[in-house]
């Protein structure tokens, strides 16, 4: 069986949860961006890939086909023992660009050896649409702000144990959003990818009960909120963590005090032009002495300064949850507050 599906159908669908996806684009294409949790299996390789569209584009339709399956001819019986380790139910969902000659292919192989097929209309190029789409959508999204070592991620997925819902842009990005936000390991997604994945989670969440986002600049690292969001977390309500700076400096001591210090030092040289040369120097001479209360202090003027530049005018109103010095660290109790007084404060997803 040969069937046509839309992407709106796969993310909505019960039925389809779980049904392997499977990437027959070419190697680079898929590294560029896919849909979360797909299967790379590739037609052709990226060589491959670049005869036949040269083909296609100087020699035609038909002449580009018949290269395609003197290139795949021997090819299909491995194709079908990787479709089986992948999808060992044989059902799948095949795409490619457009959803045209190569899911095609595919599809009537796979068919043919007994497995049921589902073609995604459009390819990932209407994967893609539907992924700008959704950014344009309004969602119910209540922002936790705070200065830089307030422990907001950790107070996050303290909320998303009590039940509440949040979309973890940190996470998402693989990067923790300063300069020393790569924690000297963390590979980011591209681009694209990321606002594959951003859409992905938005997806899954209930879009008629608030979404608590962190408090971000614009840019992850290399990763972009794409504009349609980021207007939105500007605008939308905000309950701000206030951490006195001893407790903010131990929160940022275990997190980046154990740190690689070859890292430290080249990542602090990146913002000397706004820490400035004197306390660029005195920082790297704290991380070489191994005094890294002392260096967190001395970037934390530059983090504080620069928060405070970034503070959203355009949003609607500002709750504050003051935490408190003697229990600075009890993460569930303050992650309880924020819920309980944005409870109080009547925040209406739809009423936004």
């Amino acid at each position: 069986m040969i069937n046509a599906i839309t992407i709106e159908r796969v993310c909505a669908s019960q039925a389809l949860a779980g049904v392997p996806i499977l990437d027959i684009r070419s190697p680079k294409e898929y590294a560029k961006g896919h849909i979360p949790g797909s299967l790379s299996l590739p037609l052709f390789t990226d060589e491959e890939r670049a005869v036949v569209g040269t083909l296609y584009n100087h020699g035609g339709r038909q002449a580009a086909i018949l290269k395609g399956f003197d290139i795949t001819g021997p090819k299909w019986s491995g194709y079908i023992s990787r479709a089986l380790e992948l999808a060992p139910d044989q059902k799948v969902i095949v795409h490619c660009w457009r959803g045209g000659m190569r899911s095609e292919a595919m599809a009537w192989a796979l068919n043919l050896y007994g497995f049921d097929v589902y073609i995604l209309k459009g390819g990932y190029k209407s994967f893609r649409r539907w992924v700008h789409h959704l950014f344009n959508r309004q969602f119910p999204l209540v922002v936790l702000a705070g200065k830089t070592g307030s422990n907001k991620t950790g107070t996050l997925q303290q909320m998303q144990k009590e039940g509440e819902q949040i979309l973890d842009l940190e996470a998402l990005a693989c990067h923790q959003g300063s300069a020393y936000g790569s924690m000297g390991h963390l590979v980011q997604p591209s681009q694209e990818q990321f606002e594959n994945n951003l859409a992905w989670a938005l997806n899954e969440l209930d879009h008629a009960k608030r979404i608590w986002i962190e408090d971000e600049s614009i840019t992850i690292g290399r990763c972009a909120v794409p504009g349609p969001l980021w207007q939105q977390l500007c605008g939308a309500p905000a309950i701000e963590l206030e951490v006195p700076i001893e407790q903010r400096i131990e929160i940022l001591n275990g997190q980046y005090g154990i740190l690689d210090s070859d890292f430290l030092q080249e990542a602090t040289l990146k913002i000397k032009k706004r820490l400035g040369p004197d306390q660029t120097s005195a920082a790297i001479e704290d991380i070489r002495r191994g005094d890294m209360r002392s260096f967190i202090r001395r970037v934390l003027v530059y983090y504080d300064k620069a928060y405070a530049k970034s503070r959203k005018p355009a949003a609607l109103k500002k709750w504050t949850v003051v935490q408190p010095v003697e229990n600075g660290s009890d993460t569930p109790a303050i992650a309880r507050q924020a819920i309980e007084l944005a409870g109080r404060q009547m925040y209406s997803p739809l009423s936004t």
